[in-house]
């Protein structure tokens, strides 16, 4: 087995930009996830450019190309055999795969839900192109020119850090986004998973779909094949406000865990060696001598304290839209996550009610009524108190946006210049988009309304370059709050989740080494990757099981070699299927039913030399030969009709003979005195 990290989540952090991997298991390529990081559209500048443009100049005014390092890699690696999806943003760069040659046959595993949320994610991510494209036109003359050499040592040093990042001049990953074509190419390739639902690939591994807890319809993969089993761990919450809880249970006794959550480096605590103290905690509680039963851990794991610290969070987000709000300003949330859309949504309802402020929200995104519409259409991926709402008699809305719907406070459209929104508008007013680049659509027209008065609220999500980001729009008077969110496991919680877990090996970031150090006398390895480099994966398993179908075994005729060993003779195939290797026996064995084997046993030196001068053989014991002690080697000479000679020793006999014929008689006289099948 083979592991390559080829990409490693961008400045948006893991929920928007999951890292991704080339896996090489029992002969088969796998890439997990395909994102694009779209935090290299912060090097363009937005469309339209207008009047003012701000601070532009050293932005590139030209269509965007996109950042997918994990497309770039798979291509190069000159194809896959199959792509494994934990997330919608993780399926953003796969048409730029899928509309390759060498990927014609490669097919894609990807949640039902993820599936449909990352195809009207792409096709917004399209719509709002195209807005560059009428803009500037279409580059028909190969590379465009800004990529070429001069223009780009022309940026400024930041954007090359954005634009270039650690590739050097490599621009390969840099590409021209995919067409509608290229997309529907891309679902057709695509096999959706049901919740828990296990599927069978090439009939060599077993793959299977569990909750994250990040987000509804992000999931943890399990991989089985016939010499081992991963968990393929991406992002990962254990208690949710909103999605299913992560499945823990269903990923015990796998072999390998690829861990791939590095959320941590994004958001740590706020007191660091707070952090480190809760680490080593774990740690020593997990070697020492008394042990920590697994319900303890248990028990760590399903803290909600991660959601509660959220929920504060969110509570203080709300807070600072009231206090824009009651001084006549309005809020712009340019945030992609579905779930802090639906939690913020929720908290806002009950603070302007508190308040008694009625302003109205809207949310324009071409996506945005479908996306909103399917947590009501998935129950199996709602939390517990959620699907216990849904399926309880009272009436009671899942989430808190539905009563906003109803009463006319919360307001959808594809469009700002979508028919009815402008007799709805009014302002102050909260709106909610997508596009957190803030380079082009929505969030471009309404912060040209809006930077240039200090009453107004910004959103962002920590991660994005404020200074880059807000450049067209300076001088810049609105205010700015920067939110970090849960994105992933908790660096205190990796040892009891890998204490539940058991597994064998754990493949780590080794940019997370010195947080979670290895102990020597852990009950599990860790074996560390970083970007770029293949690391080899050792078998953890040297013996494979082989299954034998029922109707066969109960058709053997076995021989008892002692007390626990008993023996039986089969022809049969070596099948691989469903992620085992099964014998498959022919139904009539017949034509070799009276040949024996197998043979076992001490041979009797008097009683061959009677069946060998049976069957008409010349031969007699050499002059020289022992008595026949216990323990001694005896021989037999044969003159007629071949020449030969029989050795037997206690553990062993050997036939020397020149003539095929001759052999074939001892050969038979041998097993008509020896224990066989």
């Amino acid at each position: 087995m083979k592991l390559t990290c080829v990409a490693t989540p961008g400045s948006g952090g893991d929920y928007h930009t999951p890292a991704s991997h080339l896996l090489e298991v029992e002969g088969v390529r796998l890439l997990l996830d395909c994102p694009v990081d779209l935090s290299a559209l912060a090097a363009f500048a937005p469309v339209p450019l207008g009047a003012d443009c701000g601070d532009a100049g050293d932005l590139i005014r030209a269509v965007p190309y996109y950042w997918s390092p994990a497309a770039a890699a798979a291509a190069k690696a000159g194809g896959v055999d199959a792509v494994l999806v934990s997330s919608a943003t993780g399926m953003l760069g796969l048409p730029f795969l899928t509309r390759l040659p060498s990927f014609a046959n490669t097919k894609v595993y990807v949640t039902e839900l993820a599936a449909r949320i990352g195809k009207l994610m792409m096709g917004e991510l399209m719509e709002m192109h195209s807005e560059f494209v009428r803009y500037y036109g279409l580059d028909t003359d190969g590379s465009p020119k800004w990529m070429q050499g001069e223009k780009l040592h022309k940026l400024l040093s930041s954007l090359q850090n954005i634009v270039i990042e650690d590739e050097g001049m490599d621009l390969a990953p840099l590409m021209p986004l995919y067409s509608a074509p290229n997309l529907e190419e891309c679902m057709r390739k695509t096999q959706t998973v049901k919740y828990g639902e296990e599927v069978c690939f090439n009939g060599m591994l077993m793959l299977k779909a569990s909750s994250s807890g990040l987000e509804l319809g992000n999931c943890v993969w399990s991989i089985k094949g016939p010499r081992a089993s991963i968990t393929y761990l991406p992002s990962t919450l254990f208690v949710s406000a909103h999605a299913l809880d992560c499945d823990y249970n269903s990923l015990k006794e796998n072999d390998i865990i690829l861990f791939s959550d590095f959320s941590s480096l994004n958001v740590m605590d706020e007191n660091n060696e707070n952090l480190g103290e809760n680490a080593m905690v774990c740690d020593d509680s997990l070697l020492r001598a008394d042990g920590v039963d697994e319900d303890e851990y248990v028990q760590c794991l399903s803290k909600n304290d991660d959601i509660a610290e959220e929920i504060e969070r969110i509570s203080f987000i709300c807070s600072c839209i009231s206090d824009a709000i009651k001084s006549g300003g309005s809020v712009l949330i340019p945030i992609g996550r579905l779930g802090v859309i639906l939690l913020i949504l929720e908290h806002i309802s009950e603070t302007l009610l508190s308040s008694n402020m009625k302003v109205p929200i809207f949310m324009i995104s071409d996506a945005a009524e479908k996306i909103i519409s399917f947590t009501n259409a998935v129950p199996e991926w709602l939390c517990k108190p959620r699907q216990e709402k849904l399926f309880s008699r009272e009436e009671e809305a899942l989430f808190g946006h539905v009563e906003l719907l109803k009463e006319g406070r919360l307001f959808l459209f594809p469009h700002l210049y979508s028919k009815g929104l402008l007799a709805a508008w009014k302002e102050p007013c909260i709106v909610f988009c997508l596009d957190w680049s803030l380079r082009h659509s929505t969030a471009v027209h309404l912060l040209r309304r809006w930077h240039a008065d200090k009453r107004n609220l910004l959103v962002l999500e920590q991660g994005v370059d404020t200074e880059l980001t807000l450049k067209p729009f300076t001088p810049a008077a609105i205010q700015v709050l920067e939110c970090s969110f849960l994105s992933g496991i908790k660096v205190r919680k990796v040892n009891p989740l890998l204490a539940v877990l058991k597994p064998k090996l754990v493949l780590f970031p080794e940019e997370l080494k010195s947080w979670c150090p290895s102990k020597e006398d852990a009950p599990w390895s860790y074996l560390y990757y970083s970007k770029g480099k293949t690391i080899e994966i050792p078998n953890i398993r040297e013996d494979f099981v082989v299954g034998l179908p029922t109707d066969v075994a109960f058709g053997l005729q076995p021989r008892q070699l002692d007390k626990a060993i008993a023996i039986a003779r089969l022809r049969a195939k070596l099948h691989l299927s469903k992620g085992q290797y099964v014998l498959v026996a022919p139904k009539d064995q017949s034509d070799e039913s009276n040949r024996q084997l197998l043979h076992w046993g001490a041979v009797d030196a008097g009683r061959l030399l009677s069946a060998l001068q049976e069957k008409g053989i010349e031969c007699a014991f050499p002059a020289d030969n022992d008595d026949g002690s216990a323990g001694c080697e005896r021989s037999i000479l044969i003159t007629s009709p071949g020449e030969a000679l029989v050795k037997m020793a206690p553990d062993r006999t050997v036939i020397y003979c020149d003539d095929e014929s001759t052999t074939k008689q001892i050969y038979d006289a041998l097993s008509s005195v020896c224990n066989g099948i």
